[in-house]
């Protein structure tokens, strides 16, 4: 009887550690979004910094340095919330094999990461409006050239 027992603990505790899991796979395609995004601006500065100077690409290259510093954020904002999800799996696992009641920790590592995944996504709606101004400053430059 003790055995069944402890399966069915077991099994409750894999079904309940699979909603931070969901979180990780969520957090893991933001922080691919972010890495993409912040090589496109690398590639845009690259293609500028062959171009001759003017008022307008240095316009360009500082708002991308802008960009740039804003993704930083959300990876890094992306990384500690899926840091403290996997916190969270661990803590919902030791505190059944101690027999402790952890669930103070617990909804501190989840809501820890659930605020810090709010705020990476704060981040990239930042850089999203920050590449419109982008977009508008190349084609001001474009009509400008022509």
């Amino acid at each position: 009887m003790t055995s069944e027992f402890n399966l069915d603990t077991a099994a409750r505790i894999v079904q309940l550690a699979l909603t931070p899991v969901f979180l990780l796979s969520a957090t893991a395609t933001l922080l691919n979004v972010f890495a993409t995004r912040l090589g496109r601006v690398a590639d845009h500065v690259d293609s500028l910094s062959h171009d001759s100077k003017d008022a307008q690409r240095d316009q360009l290259l500082q708002a991308l340095r802008l960009r740039s510093r804003v993704l930083d954020t959300a990876v890094v904002l992306s990384a500690l919330s899926g840091g403290l999800t996997c916190v969270a799996v661990l803590i919902l696992f030791l505190g059944e094999l101690r027999g402790t009641t952890a669930a103070r920790y617990l909804f501190l590592s989840f809501g820890g990461a659930i605020c810090l995944t709010m705020a990476a996504l704060g981040a990239f709606v930042t850089e999203m409006l920050l590449s419109a101004r982008v977009i508008r400053l190349t084609v001001d430059r474009s009509a400008g050239e022509s």
